[in-house]
């Protein structure tokens, strides 16, 4: 079984939903996470995740959003996470590429969303976009100022350096379908090197459609074309890296073990 890591279910329609969960049970995926990116949004994504027995959810204010609505303080995100379908806090993070939000905005928000998820016990799914740097100087300081939480570096794409700052502490990488584009041969190579059980694999649907579905909407499904290629780059026959995905995700995300 495969398990989408971070998907954002909210992007498709009522009607929509049961065609892409058929399909994605279809390719194997037993469970996925919907992820948080805004306050109300979040919370509908932990209602629908009460709904769907193989769906789960995380709450949190994308670094896009961090200047829309105040940001909820740590303990506010860490009760809302306290609900059984909930696993994670995120997405949060920076995003210097887009700067939807001003970055001194976006690092306050990112520290918030640390702390909330120390709280609570569960890991942050953290986006990173042109800002290696800061967020490995803020995951350290972090860390240091008040101690120990749970981290993921959700759809990869970054540099060498800041996988490996993750890694040193404690932290989860997860591939998306950036994986399997022709020019990603810096991402695959990232991907060889990571220790064997800090890898996750997810789609960001409905963003990063892997190939040969590249262009088109991604879903759930199409996880498995992913984990393929890194099974590929590593060495591994698809249905282990499956095994071996799955083993990762609960052991990081220890409320659905």
């Amino acid at each position: 079984m495969l398990i989408d890591s971070h998907c954002h279910l909210d992007y498709f329609s009522a009607e929509e939903l049961p065609g892409v969960l058929a399909r994605a049970e279809v390719a194997g995926v037993g469970e996925m996470v919907t992820i948080g990116t805004r306050w109300q949004q979040s919370l509908e994504m932990r209602a629908l995740a009460e709904r769907l027995a193989n769906v789960w959810s995380t709450v949190g204010i994308h670094p896009h959003s961090a200047a829309e609505f105040p940001v909820p303080t740590p303990e506010a995100l860490a009760e809302a996470a306290a609900h059984p379908k909930v696993i994670g806090i995120g997405e949060s993070g920076l995003d210097y590429f887009y700067d939807k939000a001003p970055r001194d905005v976006q690092q306050a928000s990112f520290r918030v969303h640390i702390r909330a998820a120390r709280l609570a016990g569960v890991p942050i799914a953290i986006h990173a976009r042109d800002a290696d740097e800061d967020i490995a100087t803020i995951l350290q300081d972090e860390w240091d100022s008040g101690g120990p939480f749970k981290l993921l570096l959700h759809c990869f794409s970054s540099g060498r350096g800041l996988a490996e700052a993750a890694l040193r502490l404690g932290g989860y990488l997860s591939f998306s379908g950036i994986l399997t584009f022709p020019k990603s041969e810096e991402n695959r190579n990232i991907a060889r090197d990571v220790p064997a059980d800090r890898l996750l694999v997810e789609t960001d649907s409905p963003y990063l459609a892997p190939v040969p579905f590249r262009g088109k909407r991604n879903e759930p499904a199409w996880v498995a074309k992913t984990a393929a290629v890194l099974a590929e780059v590593r060495g591994m026959t698809p249905e282990g890296m499956a095994d071996l995905t799955t083993a990762n995700f609960r052991r990081l995300f220890t409320k659905t073990a």
